[in-house]
């Protein structure tokens, strides 16, 4: 897939490439270096396990590192792939043990990881169950045959149907 970039987004892209390359001068990061530089983004929480979840996602040859072209290729998707290419790559992330389906186990190791990572300083302060609560909703809206997995078509299906969802992928478009 080749990236969409516009003349005025040139020098963001630079700019990513050129720390990415001080931060990892071989053109490759491996995984403890990768959530090194992510928790640098979150320093009021612990981005460990959400760092390493979203190197996997990157890491789509499941070499144990992600090259600059693996890194590149899924931030062109996120800033500016088509919705379809967007929700494949977040149902790929949500997906951590990569068999098609997105088990309550999965969806909640995630959603934990996330509130790890925002930390302690949240408003309103969360409860203990706050994860699981939005798991059973994530699959009341998305689990469309009941069956207690969500496929990619359920997912993609349910993700277009829902406006907010919509909305703040079309707010990766402004990143860069």
């Amino acid at each position: 897939m080749p990236m969409r970039v516009s003349l005025k987004q040139i020098p963001h892209y630079l700019f990513i490439v050129s720390n990415f390359f001080q931060e990892c001068p071989s053109g490759v990061v491996n995984e403890e270096t990768f959530k090194e530089i992510y928790s640098q983004f979150f320093p009021q929480g612990d981005s460990t396990t959400y760092a390493h979840f979203l190197f996997n996602a990157f890491d789509t040859d499941h070499n144990g590192s992600v090259s600059f072209e693996d890194f590149v290729m899924g931030l062109s998707i996120l800033l500016r792939g088509t919705v379809q290419e967007k929700l494949n790559w977040a149902f790929n992330l949500y997906d951590i043990n990569k068999d098609g389906y997105i088990t309550k186990e999965e969806m909640l190791d995630i959603m934990k990881a996330i509130y790890d990572m925002m930390g302690k300083c949240t408003y309103p302060v969360l409860k203990e169950d706050t994860p699981r609560q939005h798991v059973e909703t994530f699959f009341q809206k998305m689990d469309k045959n009941k069956d207690g997995v969500v496929t990619i078509d359920e997912f993609i299906e349910s993700c277009q149907k829902d406006e907010n969802i919509m909305r703040s992928m079309q707010l990766f478009e402004n990143v860069i």
